[in-house]
């Protein structure tokens, strides 16, 4: 919202300087954005006299001007065809920036004659692209004065960030209302007294018995013999300051009334409107030329104005070019009407249109506004169009605003932490407009019609306080509950940036994909004993097929591989962590580690050929997460009882006895078939919940000393033959447990099945044997190893061969 310190003063009568005017209306919530001072970069130039103008010696298009200043006369070469002897221009001195040009200008000489400055164009000075000739002035203007205040160009404009509540300060005369209220000046009211209408208007005003036009009220006048020239000097640079472009006086009005009173007005040229204009539905296959040149469809549930030609205007955004005033218009009909605001904002988002009527009406207006509104366009077209205006006609009824709210003062001390005494509350609240009525501590508010916004007692609390000043309220420190400050991150929130880390230093790429999918995705990615497809299904999605919440991350993560795949980029390893959902319940929502290999681990090199990812890279990473956040992963089973998303037998699940922390392995055939993948595609999903917490060791205690070894370590093979369904990690397991206080590890390093071997498998083991306290006998050796044979015998049934 735009608007110049003279514009603010038609309404406020206040001596504050720029400043403080800025300062105080930040301090009651409309943020200053910007001040401009047009007049500073103006400040060198100057109305001069060209007292002789004679042509250039040296060249054909040059004159030489002698200017006078005011103050000196200073001798110019001129260039534009205009310059002539008598005229009055604006002189720039040497030293002088041109904004318009972006340079300086320097003394020198042109041809052979010198040159002390220039004689100004409109887009030298930056004010227009006219540059035709040099700015030619009244011959009454002031030799020697400042050209901007002249101009009017020294009237600094003010911008401000209005917030979506805050629809009555749309207008400069809101504004100065607010201003008032704090104590800045006296507000001067605007003059909203009827005109007298010479005759009946021609045309009336209608609106159409149908269901869902969103125009309650709608008034207007006739005018006849008007005369659309330009609008004045003063009206169009207050117009141009703001940003609007000046056009002809009718429609200046209009805009110059939405500025100054917040109030949308719209002018027909009545010669034009054929029938009565109606406000009704659109109809199927209509389409209206506006007024910014484009065509645009309507739809069938929009509100506009028609008449027997069609479509005239769209209600509440922007009306039509084909009943546009222009400087033929002698006759004219005024709009003047409540749109529901919610629909006017509905239809501009659809049409695309972004109009200051639109953006005033879908915030809300003032209903009384087009009572007054019809009386203030009245007024201004008989000051500066003449012509007669008609009695006023009207269609529909204007809602009516009744609302009276109650502030009870120790409630406003209460919530604010200051005391604000009744008088000044009850001056405030009457400064803004509210009716008020007082009763000791408590006040009796009828909230006026341009402040809709006004809905609770906490709104009275705020309207005090921003205008008392919130720069009152007292600092006070919060008094801390405790001797710390509280843990701002959870060991949860640790674990997922651990998880995240981890899995970014294998190679992989996180991505962050939708929490929703299609309910067919859904659904084969899921246990059907837990997860109900339309327990979980969205009321209002944001796309048709992403109907419900995901119950795994997989789907979305395979589908961004195959994306990566059309674009060339086959070997994708992309990871997120984030929720994955059970069911509706607050607890029905889990914290997955998922991940997806596809490809092969790398590209082509001479020295290591790339291999096709599998099952092992998925269980890689998978326990990679789970010792990053702290898992025991020295304790973990696995067991094949993946989930059937998984391909069977090229899958497992990692476990704490019933206690699943992760699952991983191949993605289904079927699945990868259906998602659109090629090849295998390796995944894991870890369940960051699950994942048990360490073992506190007690508060204040330091980490536990460093144990390093100074014996070297024993390493034994051992071979077992063992049953075909027995799981190798079981085995390494128990020879690991044979003697916990010698055994340091045990692993896997060898399997082989053979018709040899009867329908059984030998697995091999390497044992390692860590001495503690000094170096072990071949008879203590031989003990430890007697005991791996012992325990593996027991545990799985295997016996060593021979």
């Amino acid at each position: 919202m735009k608007f110049t310190l003279s514009w603010l003063k038609d309404h406020l009568d206040t001596d504050a300087s720029v400043q403080e005017i800025a300062d105080k209306l930040t301090a009651i919530g409309l943020e200053i954005e910007s001040v401009e001072d047009p007049s500073a970069d103006l400040a060198p130039f100057v109305i001069g006299y060209v007292e002789e103008a004679r042509k250039h010696p040296n060249a054909d298009r040059l004159r030489v001007c002698m200017v006078n200043t005011g103050t000196e006369v200073v001798q110019v070469v001129c260039g534009a065809p205009n310059a002539r002897t008598g005229m009055k221009g604006v002189f720039a001195p040497a030293g002088t920036y041109v904004p318009g040009t972006d340079h300086h200008l320097k003394a020198g000489e042109i041809r052979g004659e010198a040159s002390n400055g220039m004689l100004c164009s409109e887009r030298e000075m930056g004010l227009s692209d006219e540059h035709d000739g040099i700015i030619d002035l009244d011959p009454e203007a002031p030799v020697g004065t400042s050209f901007a205040a002249y101009a009017g160009l020294d009237d600094p404009v003010f911008e401000i960030g209005i917030t979506p509540n805050r629809a009555d300060c749309l207008g400069v005369y809101g504004v100065a209302r607010d201003l008032a209220a704090a104590g800045l000046g006296r507000l001067k009211e605007p003059d909203f007294s009827p005109v007298d209408g010479g005759y009946d208007s021609p045309l009336k005003w209608e609106i159409a018995a149908q269901d869902g036009i969103y125009c309650d009220y709608v008034a207007g006048r006739h005018f006849r013999n008007v005369k659309n020239g330009p609008s004045p000097k003063w009206m169009q640079q207050r117009l141009k300051a703001i940003g609007l472009r000046p056009i002809s006086a009718l429609v200046d009005i209009t805009n110059y009334v939405t500025f100054d009173l917040g109030r949308p007005l719209h002018v027909f040229d009545a010669d034009k409107v054929k029938g009565n204009p109606t406000m009704r539905l659109a109809q199927t296959g209509e389409t209206i030329l506006a007024l910014d040149g484009k065509e645009y469809p309507l739809e069938e549930w929009m509100t506009v104005i028609a008449d027997e030609n069609g479509p005239e205007g769209i209600g509440g955004i922007m009306g039509g070019e084909l009943s546009g005033c222009t400087e033929e218009t002698t006759s004219v009909f005024l709009e003047c009407a409540l749109f529901h605001p919610s629909k006017i904002a509905e239809a501009g988002r659809t049409l695309g249109i972004n109009s200051d009527a639109r953006y005033r009406f879908e915030r809300g207006l003032d209903a009384s506004s087009a009572l007054w509104g019809v009386e203030v366009a009245a007024r201004l077209i008989a000051d500066l169009c003449g012509g007669e205006a008609s009695r006023v006609v009207s269609a529909g009824s204007v809602p009516s605003f009744d609302r009276e709210l109650t502030l009870r003062m120790p409630r406003l001390a209460r919530h604010s932490g200051i005391s604000v005494p009744a008088e000044e509350a009850e001056t405030i609240l009457t400064r803004l407009g509210f009716g008020v009525r007082r009763d000791g501590d408590v006040i009796a508010a009828t909230v006026p019609g341009w402040r809709q916004d006004v809905e609770s007692e906490y709104c009275l609390i705020e309207e005090v306080l921003r205008i008392h000043g919130f720069e009152k309220v007292d600092a006070v420190p919060l008094r801390p509950e405790t001797a710390l400050p509280p843990v701002a991150i959870s060991p949860g929130q640790r674990r997922v940036a651990f998880a995240k880390k981890v899995l970014a230093q294998r190679g992989m790429l996180e991505a962050v994909t939708w929490s929703f999918m299609p309910t067919e995705l859904a659904v084969q990615f899921s246990d059907p004993a837990i997860f109900d497809p339309a327990a979980m299904k969205l009321a209002n999605p944001i796309n048709a097929e992403l109907d419900v919440m995901r119950p795994s991350i997989l789907p979305n993560l395979c589908e961004a591989v195959v994306r990566n795949a059309d674009r060339g980029i086959g070997n994708a390893a992309l990871f997120e962590v984030g929720p994955a959902f059970r069911d509706p319940s607050p607890t029905g929502q889990d914290t997955v580690a998922a991940g997806v290999r596809a490809g092969q681990t790398g590209s082509r090199h001479w020295g290591q050929p790339p291999r096709e990812v599998d099952a092992f890279d998925a269980k890689a990473d998978a326990l990679a997460v789970l010792e990053a956040c702290g898992a025991p992963v020295q304790n973990l089973q696995v067991s094949s009882d993946a989930p059937a998303w998984y391909h069977t037998g090229r899958s497992g699940a990692l476990r704490l006895g019933p206690n699943v922390l992760a699952t991983f392995g191949e993605l289904h055939p079927r699945m990868a078939r259906r998602l659109g993948l090629k090849g295998r595609v390796a995944v894991f999903e870890v369940f960051m919940e699950r994942i048990p917490q360490p073992r506190s060791k007690g508060a204040g205690k330091a980490r536990s000393l460093l144990k390093t070894e100074t014996l070297l370590p024993v390493q034994r093979d051992f071979a077992f033959l063992v049953d075909a369904e027995t799981p190798a990690d079981k085995l390494a397991r128990a020879a690991a447990g044979a003697d916990k206080k010698m055994i340091s590890g045990a692993e896997v390093f060898d399997v082989y099945a053979g018709d040899e071997l009867g329908g059984r498998k030998s697995i091999a083991v390497n044992v390692t044997i860590q001495p503690t306290e000094k170096t072990l006998t071949d008879e203590e050796i031989e003990a430890i190893a007697a005991k791996v044979v012992a325990n593996v015998e027991k545990q799985t049934g295997g016996q060593l061969r021979a």
